[in-house]
């Protein structure tokens, strides 16, 4: 009798809980079919307005002090030449000395390096000096970029129109898959991408007496803004 009634009351309790499971599994989420993954890219060419530009000199010395006297020396008097040039960004860059060795590994002198590097959005105060530097230094390399203001500007009108190409193409989709509607499942913009077709220019010259003064032409970069996600046809 005892064992009788641990029966049924297992029995009841069990179909209790059979209702629990069936509400929890209609409570679910639907599964979701037609989803179709999306990416739309629009591109504006946008012309450089920021030059970046690297100068060094190198020498060679027995005397690893005087080696160092020498370079910190034409370092210096670089950047007071720079200080005339207020629409140019001027500051110290690599600057490193390392020995020399015969083939017998027996030390033969020093030779070291030193560097500045220029940025401005004024191109003809920025060849100028580049100019004037190249009498003592030499040009290891010239970059043209977009500011960091001007490509944010871009960016912001670009987004609108991405968004606008990610609709269109999801009209596309729809109308392909014979659908009424869709829903957007998901959205993400993605900005910062910026290619430059021109190539840096590569300068590597011995230094003169008198240099003449250089002409650059910025060229343009592309700017990219992606929108990417997902959509669900109905």
């Amino acid at each position: 009798m005892r064992s009788l009634w641990f029966a049924r009351l297992f029995g009841l309790a069990a179909a209790l809980a059979i209702p629990a499971a069936v509400v929890f599994a209609q409570s679910a989420e639907p599964a979701r079919y037609n989803t179709v993954e999306l990416q739309a890219d629009v591109q504006r060419e946008v012309g450089n307005d920021t030059l970046t530009a690297s100068l060094y000199i190198e020498l060679t010395d027995a005397n690893a002090a005087t080696l160092a006297n020498a370079l910190n020396r034409a370092a210096n008097d670089a950047l007071k030449i720079a200080a005339d040039f207020k629409a140019v960004r001027t500051r110290s860059g690599g600057n490193q000395t390392y020995p020399v060795y015969e083939r017998n590994q027996r030390l033969s002198g020093w030779r070291g390096r030193a560097e500045i590097r220029l940025e401005s959005r004024d191109f003809t105060a920025s060849a100028s000096l580049i100019g004037k530097l190249q009498s003592s230094m030499q040009l290891a390399g010239i970059s043209f970029g977009v500011s960091v203001e001007a490509r944010k500007a871009v960016e912001n009108e670009l987004i609108a129109e991405a968004v606008a190409a990610f609709r269109s193409r999801a009209d596309i989709v729809r109308l392909a898959l014979a659908g009424k509607s869709y829903k957007l499942r998901r959205l993400a913009i993605n900005t910062g991408g910026m290619a430059s077709p021109r190539p840096m220019l590569m300068q590597r010259a011995v230094a003169s007496a008198e240099v003449a003064t250089p002409q650059f032409e910025g060229g343009v970069s592309v700017v990219t803004v992606s929108v990417s996600g997902a959509i669900e046809v109905e």
